[in-house]
């Protein structure tokens, strides 16, 4: 999430927390006095549900100020899991004020005591009123919870959410011991604690509902939002990148408002580090897109593929161990695989110290492919330093005879950018002539590769004085002459 998004988020849930604040000081300070004042305990556990919640609201504002902190040096992952802390707390206090209500509602109905309540106007107008706030708040709460996946929010929303149902109970238990009195029924002068006990099973309920929540979160639980659909999608989009294999391991935890995903991706071993860091771009998008501002680590596992022909299996034990081969041939004879590569090592290398680095790794390809009966390696240094060269102009002749000798193949269409210098590979008469070779678009890389193999060796076999002829390939369409 960028610093303008997440600036934006902090304003938004503090706004909401800030208006929850007053309306619930307000509900609380109402109910409070209707309830003193007709001597309801209907009214009283309301006001004790509104005082709950007016802390709650406390807390929750509190706590998206400091859960929207960045990230230090000691909390590598931010500071959201205060908002789960604030539930746990909002928790206790739930379970505390339903002890109460609960007490005093058993004791005036098993000791028939303060059950005469005083008829009033006043608790009606306040239930109302405290619905259509609740009704109001609740909604508000629940839509920036939403859009900015704040727990301490959404759990005020449902506080607010219950509270127009406890309301509704209050006011039809009142609703009935009035009319009980009026009636002369007896058995409705309980209907006010009875009310009361109703109001502290919603209260219950919801505390349970919360604890569950805030016990999977304070325990990285992966978020209810991810667990089926989302994580369903998202191994999905993973599967569907180009050069993905298989999805190992998706883990998904929420801290606050943020999420954290951990990735294992098992990716074909014959992919370059480039080619990899690609793909895991690529799957960090697929990420987001899903859980926008999602903090994603990514761990690639390099793997063997169904499709792995020999050539990939012997380049990736190279790779393995760091090495670098090239101009690998495989033939097949007497029902098995003969080998030919040629292997760089730095130039400073001993003959002894090369010989059994070609050793370890010739055993380590059998082992991989058994079918391999033989395997030749080509030792050659590898350039530590930047051979000096002098550039010199081509003679007529020798230019004359490239041309000739490229005529012999019917495949080269052209030659040109010609150049000739001396001093190559550290040998001061030592002559390498470099070229561009115009060949058509749709000749095989095979058969390119036989034509300017055939080519460079026809050449030098009439000069001698040439150690090497570097030829650079390209399509007729792309002549750059």
């Amino acid at each position: 999430m960028s610093p303008m998004s997440q600036t934006q988020a902090t304003a938004a849930k503090r706004s909401a927390a800030q208006s929850s604040l007053l309306a619930a000081m307000g509900i609380t300070l109402l109910k409070l006095l209707t309830g003193i004042l007709a001597g309801s305990l209907g009214m009283l556990s309301e006001a004790a549900h509104s005082f709950i919640d007016l802390i709650a609201s406390a807390i929750t504002l509190l706590t998206v100020r400091a859960a929207d902190m960045p990230a230090d040096e000691e909390h590598n992952y931010g500071h959201g899991k205060l908002e789960s802390l604030s539930a746990a707390f909002e928790t206790l206090l739930m379970v505390g004020s339903c002890v109460w209500i609960a007490r005093e509602a058993i004791e005036r109905m098993v000791h028939h005591t303060r059950l005469d309540l005083r008829w009033s106007v006043w608790p009606f107008a306040v239930l109302l009123l405290s619905m259509a706030v609740d009704f109001t708040r609740s909604r508000s709460l629940h839509r920036v919870a939403q859009e900015h996946r704040s727990d301490a929010l959404e759990a005020d929303a449902v506080h607010f959410g219950t509270d127009i149902w406890s309301s509704a109970a209050v006011f039809l238990g009142l609703l009935a011991t009035f009319a009980g009195e009026k009636l002369h029924v007896p058995a409705l002068t309980y209907a006010d604690p009875i009310a009361a006990l109703i109001v502290a099973a919603i209260i219950l309920r919801v505390t349970w509902r919360l604890a569950r929540q805030t016990v999977d979160s304070l325990l990285d639980a992966t978020p209810p939002e991810v667990r089926e659909q989302i994580r369903r999608d998202l191994i999905h989009d993973l599967e569907a990148e180009d050069g993905v294999l298989s999805v190992n391991r998706v883990r998904v935890r929420r801290s606050g408002s943020n999420y954290f995903v951990d990735l294992t991706l098992s990716l074909p071993r014959k992919l370059t580090f480039q080619r990899s860091e690609q793909i895991t771009f690529a799957a960090t998008e697929a990420v987001q897109k899903l859980l926008p501002g999602a903090d994603v680590v990514i761990h690639t596992v390099p793997t063997a593929s169904l499709g792995e022909s020999v050539f990939d299996k012997v380049r990736a034990v190279a790779a393995r161990s760091n090495l670098s081969i090239h101009d690998v041939s495989v033939r097949q004879y007497d029902g098995a695989l003969h080998v030919e590569q040629h292997l760089e090592v730095p130039e400073t290398m001993t003959l002894r110290e090369a010989h059994d680095v070609v050793t370890a790794l010739e055993t380590e390809m059998k082992h991989e492919v058994p079918g391999i009966a033989t395997l030749l390696t080509h030792i050659e240094s590898e350039p530590a330093t930047i051979a000096e060269a002098a550039q010199i102009d081509p003679s007529k002749n020798l230019e004359h005879q490239l041309r000739t000798t490229a005529s012999h193949f019917p495949e080269i269409l052209d030659i040109h950018e010609i150049t000739v210098t001396r001093g190559h590979g550290g040998a001061a008469n030592s002559v390498q002539v470099n070229l561009h070779c115009t060949l058509p678009d749709d000749l095989p890389m095979e058969a390119v590769h036989e034509v300017i193999t055939n080519f460079e060796s026809e050449f030098r076999l009439d000069h001698p004085q040439v150690s090497r002829v570097f030829i650079h390939p390209e399509p007729a369409t792309d002549n750059r002459r």
